[in-house]
């Protein structure tokens, strides 16, 4: 067999030369134009008026919102968003006709609806994840009331003006930038919505008030805010958010033959719920029961056509209770830690749902109709309630609490609750006996309560091992 000799190599390799620069070329043209096209993403004015998406309630039936009978007739508005300061932003919703008016959030402190960290999460890599990508997947709406002065309600027909109840924004559990405006008034006693505008915040204010909030390049996370991007198996190094004082395994049941209830926000949503014959508590976890959801989609709606599926198998048996007496760096006082215990059916393996940093004896008396006014509260670190006034927001910014909750297997791994279909839990005490704790789990997207769970505050210490 014959070889290629020194001037027949020299030749191809002349030859090859002008097909590599030609390939490096085309690779930097590509480049190029992938950041001609992308970057200007993140290069916002200090002032821009952006589209509002609005849905009719042919064009959104799954929208569980308990709606105003003047849902509809005050639409048509656009958003002028103008940047005060740092941090600081109005948002002007702006009529295009002579009877709708314009609705002004003022002076609003962006960078707390924006992701941040409690400082003691910091350096620590897993921490920041899950911290950052809980934050940005769990929905954050704040209201402000309408003798606030951060608003202000001109022009119009006057109905806005004498009827308005409360203006809100909402910073969507999606895509970094997905938010929704809201305006509700009152009828029969009840807040109801007359108002819904999704828009899509500046992407470029967004990164600026990332990056100063958290002190890290955007670019290490941008993906993972943009497009949801699973984190699980990341092991959390729980020293860091608490140390333990005092353990003891707790009495708790879990009220697996109780009829299933909603009120609230679950009894609005059961449009959503994908499910039939579902009566008790267990039913939920019964093999081969079809359990599904209307997936929460851009720009923040449901959509029952996409149906999100649960791993409620990983909860299926629940084993027990664990009450531990905690210190946080967050605050001076003694707090409480609750962890619930499930195995597996398919596995036998071992979830632990971990509910850190709560102040039990100030958690409200109700009865279980009125579960909705409990701490009703997301999964993550460093995080806000799913509804909040703007002033308790302020004075209690979520990067300073120390409440914490996560879902982690035997070894401290981190379990993505989103997969599982778990968003959060409820906790209050009883009505007529303080030292008596009831714990609700929220299913995905809150759609519905999945299980009861009582538990005795008041028991001796018992060794965990018990």
């Amino acid at each position: 067999m014959q070889t290629a000799g020194p001037t027949t190599w020299i030749r191809s390799e002349r030859a090859a030369r002008p097909r590599r620069l030609f390939t490096l070329m085309a690779l930097g043209v590509w480049l190029g134009a992938v950041c001609c096209s992308y970057l200007p993403r993140y290069d916002t004015p200090d002032v821009v008026i952006l589209p509002l998406q609005e849905f009719t309630s042919a064009d959104y039936p799954e929208d569980p919102a308990g709606k105003s009978v003047h849902y509809g007739r005050y639409a048509d508005r656009r958003l002028k968003l103008v940047k005060k300061d740092a941090t600081h932003f109005d948002f002007i919703v702006e009529p295009t006709n002579a009877h709708t008016a314009t609705v002004i959030f003022k002076d609003v402190d962006v960078s707390l609806m924006t992701p941040n960290l409690p400082a003691w999460v910091k350096g620590e890599e897993n921490l920041e994840l899950i911290a950052l990508t809980d934050r940005q997947w769990n929905r954050q709406q704040v209201s402000f009331k309408r003798d606030s002065d951060h608003i202000d309600v001109s022009g119009g027909n006057g109905f806005e003006k004498d009827n308005l109840l409360t203006a809100e924004l909402a910073k969507n559990c999606l895509n970094a930038g997905l938010w929704e405006v809201l305006l509700f008034t009152q009828e029969n006693g009840q807040k109801t919505l007359y108002y819904q505008g999704w828009f899509t915040f500046p992407l470029g204010h967004y990164k600026r008030l990332f990056e100063s909030n958290t002190g890290l390049s955007y670019w290490t996370y941008w993906y993972r805010l943009e497009h949801w991007f699973n984190p699980s198996g990341a092991t959390l190094a729980l020293p860091k958010l608490r140390q333990v004082r005092q353990e003891r395994v707790a009495e708790a049941e879990f009220l697996t033959d109780e009829p299933i209830f909603a009120f609230g926000e679950q009894q609005r949503k059961l449009r959503t719920l994908i499910a039939k014959n579902l009566l008790h508590w267990k039913d939920f976890y019964e093999e081969g029961r079809l359990v599904q959801f209307a997936s929460f989609v851009p720009p923040g709606r449901y959509d029952v056509k996409k149906p999100w599926r649960n791993e409620y198998w990983r909860l299926a048996k629940f084993d027990k209770a664990l009450l531990r007496e905690i210190t946080s760096p967050a605050s001076d006082q003694m707090l409480s830690e609750l962890e619930l215990v499930f195995e597996s059916r398919k596995t036998g393996e071992v979830s632990r749902l971990l509910i850190s940093g709560v102040d039990l004896n100030a958690l409200p008396q109700l009865p279980v109709t009125d579960y909705p006014k409990g701490l009703y509260m997301p999964m993550g670190i460093g995080i806000p309630p799913f509804y909040q006034g703007y002033d308790d927001l302020v004075k209690n910014p979520p990067y300073r609490s120390p409440y914490f909750s996560v879902l982690l297997d035997a070894q401290d791994r981190w379990i993505n609750h989103h997969e599982v279909a778990v968003d959060g839990a409820v906790l209050h005490r009883d009505q007529a006996d303080p030292a008596l704790l009831h714990l609700y789990l929220l299913s995905y997207e809150r759609q519905t309560l999945i299980g009861h769970f009582r538990i005795r505050l008041d028991q001796p210490a018992t060794p965990p091992s018990a």
